[in-house]
């Protein structure tokens, strides 16, 4: 039996598709900008965007909607064939519908149409067919390039990736616009894996002066380490008479340091200056992987040797954070 090579198969597929991608790229003209001023014109105005779409092309468009909620542009998304069944109630005159169809004429965009046109509320058209319902009445008209679908002519592959590029390609400028960055992101992601990622060590970290085991260089390490034991991070945090951040002391050196006289020695005399710090900025993520590289289990966050708090492992493990 012949053995096959889909590998060759998998390798043609994804060059067919590569060029029409290329022709997309070169598609391009000023209509893609009028299309990103026209959403950002919208949400300024407190209107969402509307994504209708059916079928293959309706899934396109209802992953491009959650794309752009997911980076700070309001959206929602409609069947084509629920449209007239109620679901176009969630449409107000302000907002903004998209619609995107590759031929541009199955017969549940006229009514998509009929309602935009009675309310006054502007239409994005996105198809691959110029002489179509959707193209001619659309006030924004997108017109995509048709190229050879990875397979069969029937089978839309390429065509999909052509339209889900060019919506990646409008949420990317809106996030570029908006100088939409990490922290706008984690709002939208609170929970999961992803809300985990994109927590900071001021998410996590204890800044309550009260709690932390601070101390003056100059106190005796017998003082040191009563006030270690009481604040239970198994560390001291030592500082100058300015609060500056000078050094550190954990339980480990404690017990490397058990044969020595401490009510005759100074905190400074026996502490590691120049401790590891962070910033309460960093990604938690972050702060882990330097614990781990460091084999430590607590770090000092500080802003130019200001102490602002600390941070444990513990802190960060039961956050989710692996």
């Amino acid at each position: 039996m012949k053995k096959n090579n889909y590998i060759k198969t998998a390798k043609i597929v994804i060059s067919t598709e590569i060029e029409g991608l290329k022709k997309l790229q070169k598609s391009l003209d000023n209509n893609f900008n009028k299309v990103v001023e026209k959403i950002i014109k919208t949400t300024n105005k407190v209107g969402k965007i509307c994504f209708i779409g059916l079928g293959k092309s309706g899934i396109v468009a209802e992953r491009a909607s959650k794309t752009f909620s997911s980076v700070g542009t309001p959206s929602i998304y409609i069947s084509a064939s629920e449209f007239s069944h109620g679901d176009s109630g969630a449409i107000q005159k302000n907002d903004l519908m998209i619609i995107a169809s590759s031929s541009g004429e199955t017969q549940e965009l006229k009514n998509c149409i009929t309602f935009a046109k009675r309310w006054g509320i502007t239409i994005i058209g996105i198809c691959q067919k110029k002489n179509s319902i959707l193209y001619k009445p659309s006030d924004i008209k997108i017109f995509l390039p048709v190229a050879k679908e990875a397979g069969l002519s029937m089978v839309p592959t390429t065509s999909l990736l052509i339209f889900s590029s060019f919506f990646d390609s409008i949420a990317i400028a809106l996030m570029k616009q908006k100088s939409f960055g990490l922290k706008d992101f984690k709002k939208f992601h609170p929970g999961g894996s992803i809300g985990a990622a994109l927590l900071s060590v001021g998410d996590l970290y204890e800044s309550d002066k009260k709690k932390l085991p601070l101390v003056n260089e100059n106190k005796s390490m017998n003082e040191g380490l009563k006030i270690m034991s009481s604040k239970k991070f198994g560390t001291l945090i030592a500082i100058n008479s300015k609060n500056k951040l000078v050094g550190i002391y954990t339980d480990g050196d404690s017990r490397r340091d058990a044969g020595k006289d401490l009510k005759k020695l100074k905190i400074k005399s026996l502490m590691k200056k120049n401790p590891i710090t962070v910033e309460k900025d960093v990604l938690a993520v972050k702060c882990l992987k330097l614990m781990q590289s460091n084999k430590i289990t607590k770090i000092i966050v500080a802003n130019k040797k200001k102490v602002e708090g600390i941070i444990s492992i513990h802190h960060i493990l039961e956050s989710g954070i692996k």
